[in-house]
Parts: C-alpha cells; structure tokens; sequence
C-alpha cells in the first residue's frame, strides 16, 4: 500500500515518523507548504517524542532515510498533486483544511484511490471509528473519516455503557493545549482560545457532541467540554453518566477489564494504577479506563480515561491503513 500525507502539523508528522517503520506499508509522499528544510528539522526533532531514531536528511525534492525516499512537495491545494503518476493507494488528508467532501475528493481527481481524515469531517463524509463500525467500509468507499482522538475514546465508553443503558452522558475533556489556542494573549474568534495556553485552564468549544450523535440514537442526551490544561501531551476524559439502572463501581470496572483482555484488546485498556497525564504519552490506545477513579451515587456514575490525543490516535489511523488494504 501506497500512502501520501497532506499536511505535516503534529498528526502528519507523527504519521511520518511511524509509518517509516512500517513494513506493509510504503510513505512515497508528503506536501505541506511549509520549506522543506524547515519540515526536515521537524521530522528529526520533536519535543515531545524526542530525535527520530532514523537519520534523515533532504536531497534534492525528497526526504532520504536509509533506502527510502519520500517526495516532498508544496502545494496549497490537493488539485495540484499528481497521485496517480505516484500510484498513491491512500492520502492522510492531515492539514485539517479538506475536511468536506468536495475538498477530500480533490485527493481523489488528483489519482489517490482513497483518503482517510485525520478529523471528524463533515456529514457528507462516512464517520467510522476503529473498533466499533469499522466494518461498514466497503471496496467502494473512498473518503473515510475515523473521528478525532476525543471522539475515538468517548465512542467505545459509550457504546460499553449502552449494556446497562444510558439516560444522559456528560463528557468534560481535560486535554493538553494545541496548536488552534495561542502562547501569547491575541485576538480569536473564540474569545478563550486567543488567551495564552501555557498561562491558564481554558475551556474550549468543540463538537464532541454532535459527532457522538452520528454514531448514537442519543439525540439531545450528550452534552461535551474541552477545558485546555497547562500540558502539552495528553488527556483525561471525566464522564458523568446518568444510568437507567442503579449499578456498582465492581459492576463498572469488570465491565471495561473484561473489554480491555476480550474484544477492545489493543484499543482500549483498563489499570487500577496511580497514574498521571505524563505517564500516557506514547501510549497506543484509544482510551486507559482509570479504574481506581470509578464512582457510583445511586445511578450516576464517574469514570476517569486517559489517552495520548496524538500518539493513541496515530496508532487508530494506521490500523486503519491495515485494515483498508485487508479488504481491498
């Protein structure tokens, strides 16, 4: 299988450094409009994961790292890209701005034969989440989005708890700042995410909350938070749930162990240790159910999960590479 990468931020780039690793799979392309040797130096440092463990170096148009050559390109639209001279199988639309359908599609009248978002893209665009629908792709879908890393976490809670059933859910995400809020105070649409990210807990807008329902018959029942802590790595989901049935922590907390061993092995694990928001990073799964943090008042209950927003949703986006190329 071929990959291409259409925007090289913290996603793209992630997506790069593992997808070397890889050996189903062949990177042949990335474009981002950003100079090649300014992309370059990303790739090699990041603050965060450290010095790509491969040399890497730009000749000419390309990335080189060992036997591998990547085409680097820069333009600031798909419909400029020649995929089908590279035989592209599937393009990472990772720059966050071809999210609809006319614009993924670009990827597709360039030559791709498919594109996988790095976001929750629009209603016109199939939303599927690795783990719980991913059985709805088919030979013929082309534009796929598998949700983002929040949504990819509070999916399978939902979909768990759905056992017992579910009156209303609140999910509050406390997630590390990004690269959408500011260092510095500055004027922003959303007033909160102008204010400097390093300096204070700031609640954001998301639309958790909508994309839920496009998975559930939960309509007006999911309500969604981000609140942005001083962090620059990872996340905790706090969910409060209002049951249909009364229940018990032991009840709650075998629900999600026996997930972790059976069939969400490898998506989403379940710990009873005394963890904190550093000890998640690199971490592979969707989502850490913190078991020591369970708690019930009659039929509302509060779980606690951890996830690594970047490298647990990376891992999802090349599952879903595999999977894609399993059923062609």
């Amino acid at each position: 299988m071929r990959i291409a990468i259409n925007g090289m931020g913290r996603i793209g780039r992630l997506l790069f450094r593992r997808l070397l690793g890889e050996q189903d799979v062949e990177l042949v392309a990335v474009n981002d409009i950003m100079p090649s040797d300014n992309l370059v130096y990303l790739l090699k440092y990041d603050s965060l994961y450290g010095p790509n463990p491969a040399p890497l170096f730009l000749e000419g148009n390309a990335i080189v790292s060992g036997d591998k050559r990547i085409m680097v390109f820069q333009e600031d639209h798909p419909a400029k890209l020649n995929w089908k001279e590279l035989g592209v199988d599937v393009v990472l639309e990772c720059s966050g701005r071809f999210h609809q359908a006319a614009g993924a599609k670009e990827h597709l009248q360039a030559g791709a034969k498919a594109v996988l978002l790095s976001t929750t893209g629009s209603a016109d665009i199939p939303l599927m989440i690795y783990g719980f629908n991913q059985h709805q792709l088919t030979k013929e879908t082309q534009v796929v989005s598998p949700g983002g890393c929040m949504t990819n976490c509070c999916t399978h809670i939902i979909y768990l708890l759905q056992s017992i059933g579910i009156e209303s859910i609140h999910f509050n995400i406390l997630h590390s700042y990004t690269s959408r809020q500011e260092l510095v105070d500055t004027a922003h649409k959303q007033f909160r995410r102008g204010r400097a990210a390093a300096e204070s807990i700031i609640p954001v807008e998301i639309d958790l909350a909508s994309s839920l329902e496009r998975l559930f018959p939960l309509k007006d029942r999911i309500a969604a938070l981000s609140i942005r802590v001083p962090v620059t790595n990872g996340a905790m989901t706090d969910v409060t749930v209002t049951l249909k049935t009364e229940t018990s922590a032991a009840e709650i907390n075998n629900l999600f162990r026996h997930a972790a061993t059976g069939p969400y092995k490898g998506i989403l694990d379940y710990t009873e240790e005394q963890l904190v928001s550093a000890d998640i990073k690199g971490n592979t799964h969707s989502l850490v159910i913190d078991g020591s943090l369970t708690s019930v008042a009659g039929r509302q209950v509060k779980l606690i999960a951890w996830f690594d927003n970047e490298y647990g949703y990376t891992s999802r986006m090349i599952d879903w590479l595999r999977y894609w190329q399993k059923i062609r």
